[in-house]
């Protein structure tokens, strides 16, 4: 493989060198020190903040605790004023691990292995923090609570803001045909936490396993996770769809990432790339039926919260033998 990160530093890996990697990748060496720090007690009362730099807690193996990180963060932030003198660590942010795959503790971190997600931050602080914490692969200005992307054709998508660094992150998901990759530029594309068994993923296969190599449409692909998963249980083929155009590009590249190579292919309406099972469009769920040909076995249908899926469900009835909603 040979894709770079929008930011033009970072080479993705395929999936397989990301799993190759992952093996004791956030666990702590025997020399690495386990944290005291108390979350929700002012960080001030805890430590000398004066103190606290680049290897502050530092292992030799290059590793420290997330707590650590996060207090460094704190400290620098209390320095640049975007943060008051009691603040605790849990004032700080959404520490986004990247790769992101479920934790039995702690992780400890290396160099470029988490992305700061946080709504009350100016650029010079974001810069500062990105060039002094080498953890921090970049920061984003955002409110965790609102999804990012978007609703549909009659709203305006959501994105957070990146100050400083690069926002490609990736996750790792199960599904029962072995492990996927999924990366997202993560101000552009919705948060989803990895957890030891994906429901939407289970309930896929769940529906699956009722044909024999189905035809697939996944008709609000985001950046490609349930259509993948399809693709690896043995979808005969697998059409992706997104309206939100940075889902479907990175959807072409989370193909690529998983064993699926496409080509990049603009000569039919809304078609972004072909391979030799899958198709990806960016189009509005409801002209799929004017562009693509033939008929489906399944159409997976995975709205954004609050969306009123009805009028989607009927378009898609329309080219799919069975429609199912994923939520």
């Amino acid at each position: 493989m040979n894709i770079k990160c929008s930011c033009g530093i970072h080479f993705l890996k395929s999936c397989e060198e990301v799993l190759k990697s992952l093996e004791d990748h956030y666990l702590p060496c025997k020399s690495c020190e386990n944290t005291d720090l108390k979350k929700f007690r002012p960080l001030i009362e805890q430590v000398e903040l004066k103190n606290i730099d680049a290897p502050w807690k530092r292992c030799k193996c290059g590793r420290r605790h997330l707590d650590y990180v996060m207090a460094h963060i704190l400290a620098i932030m209390m320095e640049e004023g975007q943060r008051n003198r009691n603040s605790t660590l849990r004032q700080v942010g959404t520490p986004l691990i990247t790769p992101g795959y479920p934790l039995k503790g702690p992780p400890y971190l290396e160099k470029d292995s988490m992305i700061l997600l946080t709504d009350d931050i100016d650029e010079n602080c974001s810069l500062r923090i990105y060039k002094d914490v080498p953890e921090v692969k970049g920061v984003l200005k955002g409110d965790l609570k609102v999804t990012v992307g978007v609703r549909d054709s009659g709203s305006s998508p959501h994105t957070y803001q990146l100050l400083a660094g690069c926002d490609l992150r990736c996750d790792i998901l199960k599904t029962t045909c072995g492990p996927i990759c999924i990366y997202k530029n993560q101000s552009q594309i919705h948060l989803e936490f990895p957890k030891p068994s994906n429901p939407k993923i289970i309930a896929l296969h769940q529906i699956l396993s009722k044909y024999q190599n189905p035809s697939v449409l996944d008709c609000t692909c985001g950046p490609g996770t349930l259509g993948i998963a399809a693709l690896k249980s043995g979808a005969s083929k697998v059409v992706f769809n997104d309206i939100w155009y940075p889902a479907a590009r990175m959807t072409t590249i989370n193909l690529e990432v998983n064993g699926f190579p496409v080509n990049i292919n603009e000569k039919k309406q809304g078609l972004l790339a072909e391979g030799e099972n899958s198709q990806v469009y960016c189009a509005d769920i409801r002209d799929l039926k004017y562009v693509l040909d033939g008929r489906f076995d399944i159409g997976v249908i995975d709205p954004f919260p609050g969306v009123n899926f009805k009028e989607f469900s009927q378009a898609v009835g329309e080219i799919c033998q069975e429609v199912i909603i994923i939520q």
